[in-house]
């Protein structure tokens, strides 16, 4: 088979078939492999090749009351981040990784640092979420205190930070709203710090 061949193929996926656009774009870099490294070929553009159309989903958006019925069965850190990230906007691993200073209480607003895309944003304090929140402040500043004295350095700090500012990982400001509940080691027999 040529280019030609390949097309009337793939076309008949999309058009014929009904494939999705994943399936079919496998199915192309299946035979792709397979005239390079097996019949030792390359093949150029493809001409005239339909794309599968991708199918466009609505994303399911729990209601007010289902949001409030969800929030009354959780307690404690995990109702707190589930609020955050309702009220917020925040992503799992975002909630999970914001820092003491990524919290805002004047402006309202939480700094979500590379999220997405590697994209820093701002994004809402949830009103509801700012007593609790106080309170995992506090907590987790009282544990933080303790961890010094016991000679435990502090969190973790992002890419080349500690070479920059060699003592922000005891900066109260960067330690993790939701430290771990065990404090972790370094590969390289660092010593430990809490992480998330």
């Amino acid at each position: 088979m040529g280019e030609e061949e390949i097309a009337a193929f793939l076309n008949h996926l999309a058009t014929m078939q009904n494939v999705s656009a994943s399936t079919q774009n496998q199915a192309l870099h299946s035979l792709l492999f397979l005239y390079r490294y097996v019949l030792k070929r390359e093949l150029g553009l493809v001409p005239g090749l339909a794309p599968a159309k991708r199918g466009r989903r609505l994303p399911i958006v729990l209601s007010v009351s289902e949001v409030r019925a969800i929030l009354s069965q959780m307690r404690g850190v995990p109702r707190l981040c589930a609020s955050l990230m309702y009220g917020g906007g925040l992503r799992l691993a975002e909630c999970t990784s914001l820092r003491v200073k990524d919290i805002d209480f004047d402006r309202g607003e939480i700094m979500v640092r590379v999220g997405k895309g590697d994209k820093d944003r701002r994004v809402p304090l949830p009103r509801l979420a700012i007593p609790a929140l106080r309170v995992q402040i506090e907590r987790v500043r009282s544990q933080f205190e303790k961890d010094l004295r016991s000679g435990i350095v502090g969190s973790v700090l992002p890419g080349a930070m500690e070479k920059k500012i060699s003592t922000a990982a005891r900066d109260w400001c960067w330690q993790y709203l939701f430290p771990s509940s065990r404090v972790y080691v370094d590969r390289e027999e660092a010593p430990a710090s809490p992480h998330p």
